[in-house]
């Protein structure tokens, strides 16, 4: 009888699934036609992910490559592919990463690192590409690759960079690949005249886990321009809440309330879950720009209206 029950609930809400996947399908051929037509790829790319037939929308657009020749399309194309996060689209974008057009190099470059792909072989090369963009981009990946024997080699390709920004994202991959022994030789960069260049080793540090990022973090977190206070709030960007909790649990009750906001959702981004909670219920009891900046943060985190309601109620806040 269970079974027969259970069989039945299926077939019943077979059709309407169909529909809905059917339904979803016909938008992302919209979406992909409003591309076609010179829509906004960042516009096409949050609705896409919003429809969530993402397979179907790369394999759509993995299609449309075939007979796309134009730059400007074809480029669009690959873009809005690289910002799906689709792993079945890592493959095309393997490939495409020795495309001959840069800024096809460049995008498939990023959707790689987006993927945290350990393709690194295609990307490796791409260091010494001559267009800034790929080589930035490709250092990124490389580093979300979190293969530690990247670490060294982005070191060694940032003595030769002399692009200020890529070199920048050179010291930030290395350290997020995570090899600490090359914690010394990105230490050795806090010393730089530049000042892009201090503050991206001092990134990479922190992503290493490394004491010397993190005592280059509080000391900013400690200035008295808000703005400075940011700067060290930003460091902490992508490291885990075991090791961020010393510094920026007491940031949550700082009078600049878009720091404390800043803090808490990288504590939960962290691993730090019921910071969450904690964004939500401030939020929710806030008003005017404090309430921004609360906003601004769970904004970031994407949450949706179903999940904040179910942080409310939990608490009591509403019914």
């Amino acid at each position: 009888m269970a079974l027969f029950l259970i069989a039945s609930l299926a077939l019943a809400a077979g059709p309407r699934a169909t529909q809905k996947r059917l339904s979803g399908r016909v938008q992302v051929d919209e979406q992909i036609e409003s591309l076609l037509r010179g829509g906004s790829v960042a516009n096409v790319v949050s609705r896409l992910r919003y429809i969530g037939e993402r397979d179907y929308a790369a394999e759509s657009l993995t299609q449309l490559l075939r007979k796309v020749l134009e730059d400007r399309p074809r480029r669009n194309i690959v873009a809005t592919l690289a910002g799906l996060e689709v792993r079945s689209a890592e493959p095309v974008l393997v490939r495409l990463a020795q495309d001959e057009d840069s800024t096809v190099r460049m995008y498939a470059a990023q959707g790689l690192g987006r993927l945290q792909s350990r393709n690194v072989l295609v990307l490796v090369p791409l260091l010494e590409d001559k267009s800034l963009g790929v080589r930035k981009e490709a250092a990124k990946a490389l580093g979300a690759s979190r293969n530690p024997s990247m670490s060294k080699l982005l070191l060694e390709a940032a003595k030769n960079e002399a692009e200020v920004d890529v070199r920048a994202e050179m010291l930030i991959g290395a350290g997020r690949a995570g090899d600490v022994k090359q914690a010394p030789s990105l230490k050795a960069y806090l010393n730089s005249d530049s000042e892009s260049t201090r503050f991206a080793a001092a990134k990479g540090l922190c992503l290493m886990g490394s004491d010397d990022g993190f005592t280059f973090a509080n000391k900013l977190l400690g200035a008295q321009d808000k703005y400075v206070r940011r700067q060290g709030l930003e460091l902490y960007e992508g490291v885990p809440a075991k090791k961020a909790t010393p510094a920026l649990t007491p940031l949550l009750n700082d009078a600049d309330r878009s720091l404390a906001a800043g803090a808490a959702r990288l504590l939960y981004q962290g691993g730090d879950k019921k910071m969450l909670d904690w964004l939500v219920l401030a939020s929710y009891q806030a008003k005017g720009d404090e309430k921004l900046a609360y906003e601004k943060e769970l904004e970031t985190l994407q949450l949706a209206d179903d999940q904040r309601k179910g942080i409310l109620r939990k608490a009591g806040m509403v019914k």
